[in-house]
């Protein structure tokens, strides 16, 4: 079994016990099998050689009617858990994916392709159906009837019980050969795949660009080059499954040859008893048929594995917030400051840090303005305040507490945040304005809504704040999602609140509006406000700027300033 196989196995737990009843109901099928093959040879035996009526062997046809219905019914069974523990184990792993996503690295990774992760999470979970609910209980099946099958037959027919157990071996290992090919294939197959919905993803964001520079057409035929090459994949991956169907069926047919040449000519020469003779001749296409079926499940399991590498390298990746194991009381931002010392962070694939040993300070009550030249690092120093990513080297302390000491989620309950590009999610406006406050009232949205000018955005819609936002609801300009997200931020009475260039889609008259709301609102809360305009960055109580990756105090900034910051 690959590595691959053996991890999924050792890790996923809500596959074990149903994996176990399978194993039982296998062991029983394994039985069923054995008794099916001798009863039918005792009953064709006594009926079309000794010439016995029915009725004479009444007793055999009724026992061998339960095994056959025992049969049908273990095979449901089997997959039944098979299937049951199949979802399971995909509701595992997506849980998990999600975790490590939303909790261990909620910056994302680095380099990732959104495209190609929603393919791994979505239908290569999916994918692993396959291999827990048919694969895996092949796999028992295989282990199983043969050993039953071959514990009846040595005894009874030693020279047809080596051939079997002989010609048993030769299976896996070239089932093991074709699907070395195999497997290199199917990884091919789920790259192309992964750049396909990558790729796809990209031109359905960008189609209004694409449209406005008349360049749809060539995404056509990158689209139509990335799908032929998608084609090629799957074809040659089919073209080594058949092989591997076509290798597996001419062992078992030579297998099978073999034993009834044996036992025909036993029979011929008074060896063996007729009624031996048809029970063997009856169980060896029996005892290659899991074997058969485990290889075709495996090639339909093998996109399911290729997936699970993936997998496991989004699980595997380091986190970037703490879990503490002793996790202290969450402090107040409201009555302590903030307090970042010596902070250095140095972002995945990048040489320079983006921050390096910066110092900041954020007094209870008190907004700060930060500014900086576009890429100096103020959102990642948001990040680190949100505790969204904790820093390399360093400190971020609230009243004298190391914040990675704090459980993550007890710290970001104190804190708000309005990023600079916001997004509202499939729901309704409502909801979205909830999110951080799912027991705020209409007045709180209301009030919220007034404070970052978007009250007239509610009035425009058709359904006010029961329109449906996100993927397949309501469109929004870029600035009305913002005012929007402004909102949600304001809708959370956190004590600190981080607010990252909540105008910078606005036209000038609206920015002001939202200005003056904003500050109104966030008065006695302890406010981190990024911001690129002077008249918003004047407001503040002090503002500080980023450059080269530390902290520095700035005079209240002017027009001419903000040039002279970015530098």
């Amino acid at each position: 079994m690959e590595p691959v196989a053996r991890r999924l196995l050792r890790d996923t737990r809500a596959a074990r016990r149903p994996l176990a009843v399978s194993g039982l109901v296998g062991a029983v099928g394994a039985v069923l099998v054995v008794a099916q093959a001798v009863l039918l040879a005792r009953v064709i035996a006594h009926v079309f050689i000794d010439g016995q009526s029915l009725g004479d062997v009444r007793g055999d046809l009724v026992a061998l009617a339960a095994v056959v219905a025992g049969r049908g019914v273990v095979a449901a069974l089997f997959d039944a858990v098979g299937r049951f523990g199949a979802l399971r184990v995909m509701s595992e792993l997506r849980a998990r994916l999600g975790q490590r996503m939303l909790v261990a690295r909620p910056t994302g990774l680095p380099g990732e392709r959104a495209g190609e992760l929603t393919t791994a999470v979505v239908q290569g979970v999916d994918a692993l159906e396959t291999f827990f609910a048919r694969y895996l209980p092949q796999v028992m099946l295989s282990a199983l009837v043969p050993v039953a099958v071959l514990a009846w037959v040595l005894p009874h027919d030693l020279p047809a019980g080596l051939i079997l157990a002989v010609t048993i071996p030769l299976v896996p290992l070239f089932m093991a050969l074709v699907g070395l090919k195999a497997r290199d294939d199917v990884r091919k197959r789920e790259r192309t795949l992964a750049l396909l919905g990558t790729h796809f993803l990209d031109v359905v964001r960008g189609l209004r660009t694409l449209r406005a520079f008349g360049r749809e057409h060539a995404q056509d035929e990158t689209l139509a080059r990335v799908g032929d090459r998608y084609r090629r994949e799957t074809l040659r991956t089919l073209r080594v499954a058949f092989l591997s169907a076509f290798v597996l069926e001419l062992l078992a047919m030579l297998g099978t040859a073999l034993v009834a040449a044996t036992v025909g000519i036993q029979l011929a020469q008074g060896h063996l008893e007729l009624t031996v003779g048809l029970a063997v001749l009856l169980l060896a296409p029996e005892l290659y048929a899991p074997l058969r079926s485990m290889g075709q499940q495996h090639h339909a399991s093998a996109d399911g594995l290729a997936a699970a590498e993936r997998i496991f390298e989004v699980l595997d990746a380091p986190r970037t917030v703490a879990v503490p194991e002793h996790p202290r009381v969450a402090p107040d931002p409201a009555r302590s400051p903030v307090v970042l010392e010596g902070v250095r962070l140095t972002h995945p694939g990048r040489a320079e840090p983006v921050l390096d040993g910066a110092d900041l300070t954020l007094e209870p009550g008190e907004l700060v303005a930060l500014v900086g030249h576009s890429g100096a690092g103020k959102s990642t120093l948001a990040t680190l305040l949100l505790r969204l990513a904790d820093p390399d080297e360093g400190a971020v302390r609230c009243g004298g507490v190391d914040l990675r000491d704090v459980d993550a989620d007890a710290w970001r309950a104190r804190t708000a945040w309005a990023p600079q590009r916001g997004r509202l999610f499939a729901g309704t406006l409502a909801e979205n304005l909830r999110l951080g406050a799912p027991g705020a009232t209409d007045a709180e949205l209301e009030a919220a809504l007034a404070a970052a000018d978007a009250l007239e955005i509610v009035a425009g819609l058709p359904d006010g704040l029961d329109t449906r936002m996100g993927d397949g609801g309501r469109a929004l300009s870029a600035g009305q999602v913002q005012r929007l997200v402004v909102a949600r931020a304001l809708v959370r009475r956190a004590p600190l609140l981080v607010l990252d260039e909540p105008t910078a889609s606005l036209d000038a008259p609206t920015a002001a509006r939202v200005a003056d709301g904003v500050l109104a609102a966030a008065r006695g809360r302890t406010t981190l406000l990024i911001t690129h305009d002077p008249a918003l960055a004047a407001r503040a109580d002090r503002v500080v700027a980023l450059r080269r990756g530390r902290v520095v105090e700035t005079p209240r900034p002017t027009a001419a300033g903000m040039e002279a910051v970015a530098v």
